[in-house]
């Protein structure tokens, strides 16, 4: 599994809709993790065109940043609310 790791600025955080991550130190910065089932699928959203309209709309100011992380280790901890679901 390969995690893409996208962060940018928007112009105000509260009108964006989706659950994301927000810098408790700047909270119009965002991240957003998504998981693909490879870095080649991952790379593909990057180059999908409707990508560009999306971020538009959602207020992103500048050029993201971009990262990939690849599943090393999932670890469930018995008390967590994850592992009670």
């Amino acid at each position: 599994m390969v995690t893409l790791v996208v962060h940018h600025r928007v112009r105000d955080y509260d009108e964006i809709e989706h659950r994301l991550y927000q810098d408790p130190y700047e909270p119009n910065r965002v991240v957003i993790h998504n998981d693909f089932a490879s870095e080649q699928a991952a790379r593909g959203m990057l180059g999908d065109p409707s990508l560009k309209d999306a971020m538009t709309r959602g207020g992103v100011i500048g050029e993201p940043g971009v990262g990939t992380a690849v599943l090393g280790e999932r670890k469930v901890y018995g008390g967590s609310a994850a592992s009670s679901r």
